[in-house]
């Protein structure tokens, strides 16, 4: 069968078998070495809001949220790109 990717589309090594993770847009059930995980922060207070209370000298907070996405959700949303086979191929 025919070889698209080095890695074959993961980042295990030779690790076995690893967890699955469900994707954060449609559910599907995804190895977790193969989903493209997005760390994004996010602020409870609004802009204008936050710059006054940190001019005041005050801590605002902003949690992290964590969100894994399979291939097809991280290509639509244009996390990951569609790329030429050329660029593919890493050997």
């Amino acid at each position: 069968m025919t070889k698209k990717r080095k890695s074959r589309g993961r980042s295990k090594g030779g690790k076995g078998r690893s967890g699955t993770i469900y994707c954060s847009n449609c559910g599907s059930a995804v190895p977790r070495d193969k989903a493209k995980k997005v760390t994004t922060r996010m602020s409870l207070v609004e802009p204008t809001l936050a710059r006054e209370l940190r001019s005041a000298g005050a801590y605002i907070a902003a949690p992290t949220t964590v969100r894994y996405y399979c291939i097809s959700c991280a290509v639509h949303y244009g996390i990951v790109k569609v790329r030429a086979q050329s660029e593919r191929h890493g050997w």
